[in-house]
């Protein structure tokens, strides 16, 4: 375990939508509050231009010339050694940081880090894991949510055991309850994939068995696992169904006095809470699990509070042994 003074995290400036500005301050704002290492990797002159001389003696600045664009194809990343991404990602390779953040273009920020970085030794996949909120104010940590399409079962059984491992080590949550997400609780639920991979999952200490897409905001669950096609598709209904209430009830509260009244009774206590228990801002970013390394991927529309928040993130798995776990636990079970 790293003392999180001596982490070094690696920013990618160039990668989300709307440029290095928001990027750089983020990390301006973690800088006032954690005491780490940032290496920050772009366009020198824009770097420069945003960041006051204070905070640049503070970073470590690594010139890169070019940047992936949200539109380019993954499969072009690796040929792309200029780029802001690759070389953010070659630092972690190199040991010259524990961790890399970047919220440019997630799939060549995922290629890169398996063709570079690699996978660890006992993973056949790595896995996108997100943190969403349930009702007891603590969250419910999902995945795979991008990373992999199209599973096996054994894909599925290597995620419960890295989302198990990443809610002790990271989380804080000693005895983790991990459900694999099915239609309905019942062990012969399921499809084809869910029925194999429960088999496999039944070794996993803490497994509950399947559990339904309402469990992971009810707080009955603290991992659950699935496909990153379901995951993506699960990931980005909740994003629409939460911004949908939220239009919804400022639809009704404008229609009368009365409600207009009663919401600014609410707005700080009940508005500002729910609010900041959806917003992707306060999770910052999206670790991927099961590289031999420290990689969060950020939204490409982050602005400069989920930039600080992911590098937080990168800080607490790097200075985690939440790599160490997963390859003891999975070595555990290849050897009984």
């Amino acid at each position: 375990m790293i003392d999180k003074k001596n982490i070094t995290i690696a920013i990618d400036a160039m990668g989300g939508d709307f440029g290095a500005e928001p990027i750089l301050e983020g990390l301006i704002q973690a800088l006032e509050e954690v005491d780490f290492k940032p290496i920050v990797v772009g366009d020198r002159d824009i770097i420069s231009s945003y960041m006051p001389q204070y905070y640049l003696d503070k970073v470590e600045i690594v010139h890169a010339t070019d940047v992936i664009g949200m539109d380019e194809a993954a499969t072009d990343a690796r040929k792309r050694k200029e780029s802001s991404i690759y070389k953010a990602i070659e630092l972690v390779k190199e040991k010259k940081a524990h961790g890399v953040v970047s919220a440019g273009h997630s799939g060549a920020t995922m290629a890169l880090a398996s063709l570079i970085i690699k996978r660890l030794p006992h993973v056949n996949k790595p896995a996108l894991a997100t943190l969403m909120p349930h009702k007891d104010r603590r969250k419910t940590l999902v995945l795979d949510v991008g990373a992999v399409t199209d599973c096996k079962p054994l894909n599925l059984y290597e995620f419960g055991v890295m989302g198990g491992a990443y809610a002790q080590e990271v989380m804080g949550i000693k005895n983790p309850k991990i459900g694999l997400l099915s239609n309905g609780e019942e062990d012969t639920k399921g499809n084809e994939l869910t029925k194999e991979a429960f088999k496999l999952m039944q070794d996993i200490d803490g497994f509950i068995g399947n559990v339904e897409g309402r469990d992971i905001f009810t707080g009955n669950v603290d991992v659950v696992v699935t496909d990153g096609f379901t995951g993506n598709v699960l990931l980005k209904t909740s994003e629409g169904v939460a911004q949908a209430i939220i239009s919804i009830m400022k639809q009704q509260i404008n229609k009368s006095i009365p409600a207009k009244i009663g919401a600014l009774l609410m707005k700080k206590r009940v508005f500002a809470d729910l609010i900041k228990q959806i917003d992707y801002a306060e999770y910052g970013g999206a670790p991927l699990l099961g590289i031999n390394g420290c990689v969060i991927v950020s939204h490409g529309k982050s602005n400069a509070k989920a930039i600080k928040n992911a590098i937080f993130q990168a800080i607490n798995f790097a200075s985690s042994d939440i790599n160490k776990k997963i390859e003891e636990t999975l070595i555990k079970h290849n050897n009984s």
